[in-house]
Parts: structure tokens; sequence; C-alpha cells
């Protein structure tokens, strides 16, 4: 009976090794993929600018839409935010040649087949903490996807602090949320 035992154990062992060395293989294969993936997609052509939230860019030969993680620009009808938004988000673009660096997290697309990234600048800028920090988008976060939410509330409680673009005096009125659920899509 003992021996019976220890052969079982032994079986286990191997097996639970087995299992281990298989979860850490699966690991480091999706993190180079991941990583590949964000290196293919380097400094991707963006091609436009839908709201301060969401642009389009071109990967490898196909248009995608690109929501940015961890924030909520005010909608194009919270005027004149939402287009006051999308204006900067533009300029931030222009002025990094209209091309962006895609960083994914953990969740790589939305509900509506969006791409999910940080956008980042040839100079190493996060898009995504530039358009809160400046009072032009606010914190919007969804677990799995909180990399950079530290950052994110920091710059939103300086933007709130500055009374900046939507927290000056005469700032949004209604939470980019909020306005969706009064103003549903069609």
């Amino acid at each position: 009976m003992y021996r019976k035992n220890s052969k079982l154990r032994k079986i286990n062992l191997v097996s639970a090794i087995f299992f281990v060395f298989v979860a850490i293989f699966y690991m480091i294969y999706e993190k180079v993929s991941i990583s590949k993936q964000v290196d293919s997609d380097r400094f991707a052509p963006v091609i436009s600018v839908a709201d301060g939230d969401t642009v389009t860019v071109i990967l490898g030969s196909k248009e995608e839409k690109v929501r940015l993680i961890g924030i909520d620009a005010p909608e194009l009808g919270q005027i004149p935010w939402g287009v006051e938004s999308k204006k900067y988000l533009e300029s931030l673009i222009k002025t990094s040649g209209s091309k962006a660096r895609l960083e994914y997290d953990v969740d790589k697309r939305d509900k509506y087949g969006r791409i999910l990234a940080y956008l980042w600048t040839k100079d190493g800028t996060l898009l995504n903490l530039s358009m809160v920090k400046n009072g032009q988008a606010v914190l919007y976060t969804f677990p799995p996807n909180v990399k950079y939410v530290n950052d994110l509330k920091a710059a939103q409680a300086e933007a709130r602090n500055k009374r900046l673009g939507i927290w000056s005096e005469e700032g949004l009125k209604e939470m980019p949320r909020d306005y969706k659920k009064a103003h549903p899509r069609k």
C-alpha cells in the first residue's frame, strides 16, 4: 500500500511540475506575442479623430478604431466641451506627426469591437494622460485595464485643482457617462 501511494505521489508531482511548466511557457509566450504586436504596431498612422477618446489608425493594411483606455471625453453634443476635447486630441496627434504608438492592457477590445489602447507620441507623451491632465477628459476605468489608473487619478486631481478645461467655472455640467445615458446611440 505504501508503494502504491508513493508512486501516486510521484505521478502527481510530475503532473504538477508539468502544468506549472506549461503555465509559465504560456505566460512567457503571451507576453512575447503582445510585445511583438506592440512593436509591429509602433507608431501607427492616425487617420482621424472621432472625438476626445476615439481615433482611427492604420494597423498593417487595415483601418481600426481605437478607444483610449482609462478616459472618457465629453461627447460632441456636449457643446462646447466635446468639440474642444476632439480638437485638443487632434492637436496632440498632429504635433506627434500624426502617428501614435499603441500600448495594450489586459482586454484588447471593447464590446463595440474597438481596440483598447494607451496612445504614446514619439517623444514619450501618453495622450490618455495628457487629455485628463489638461481638463479635456475624465478618469474612466474598466478593470482589468487599469495599468495607469494612479497616474490618471493624480492628473485629474491636478486638473480639477487648477480648474482646467472641463473643470473651469463654466466647465462641463454633465459627466460624459451621464450624457450618454440621457442620449443613447441609435
